[in-house]
């Protein structure tokens, strides 16, 4: 697994690149103009198969239509903020004289679902709190096992990272904003409780700042659930 990180948007809103040996791709977050996205996608042949989105909010989703062009490449976002995409107000947008409106997601996601796309494996976590809908992904690149005359390879033995992508869930020592419609302070340090179950080592890839584990959050970040 390769990643690469982008800063978009006037708000400098993470947006990760991930992508296989085999140069199959998805995008996390395309939050602002993507034209360095392209160009990277260009440079490196990388086959994006799917643009996910941690919540809907315009600067994390103002890049999409842009990576969609022409592509028929498929969004996933939660149920609950997938109306966000198609309402400026909702997105809040509307609010900073610049609406945004995309196009139906074709994905809607839940809670506890496994989604197997560009040879990952991505679980959706639904953590609201920032968002109604607000979702972190753990992402796992599937290792197939290839058998030979001597047994299993030494490439399917190796130990798959996991990355967690957090949005605006969790951040390095600190959390999203609650003030912003649909948030909710007690709703999001529920969240925070689903996310202390993961293991320490885990990186976690925020939508703003820089990346942090779980181990660092669990520590010291003052809104962690005690």
């Amino acid at each position: 697994m390769e990643m690469r990180r982008f800063a978009l948007g006037a708000l400098w809103t993470n947006g990760y690149l991930v992508w296989t040996e085999e140069r199959r791709g998805i995008f996390v977050d395309p939050g602002g103009d993507v034209s360095e996205v392209d160009a990277w996608l260009r440079e490196k042949e990388i086959v994006l198969e799917a643009i996910l989105l941690t919540h809907g909010h315009a600067d994390h989703i103002a890049g999409v239509e842009g990576l969609r062009r022409g592509k028929k490449i498929p969004v996933a976002i939660h149920v609950l903020d997938a109306p966000k995409l198609s309402a400026a107000t909702e997105n809040l947008s509307a609010f900073i004289g610049n609406p945004l409106v995309c196009n139906a997601a074709e994905l809607l996601l839940e809670d506890g679902m496994t989604l197997e796309i560009a040879g990952f494996s991505i679980h959706v976590l639904h953590t609201p709190g920032h968002t109604e809908g607000s979702c972190c992904f753990l992402v796992e690149e599937q290792k197939s096992l290839s058998q030979g005359t001597t047994g299993v390879s030494a490439s399917a033995s190796r130990r798959n990272e996991t990355l967690l992508f957090s949005g605006d869930t969790l951040f390095a020592q600190s959390v999203g904003r609650t003030d912003l419609p649909g948030g909710d302070e007690a709703t999001l340090l529920h969240s925070l409780k689903k996310l202390a179950e993961l293991p320490d080592e885990l990186r976690v890839l925020p939508g703003h700042g820089p990346e942090t584990t779980i181990g660092r959050e669990r520590e010291s970040n003052p809104f962690w659930p005690r």
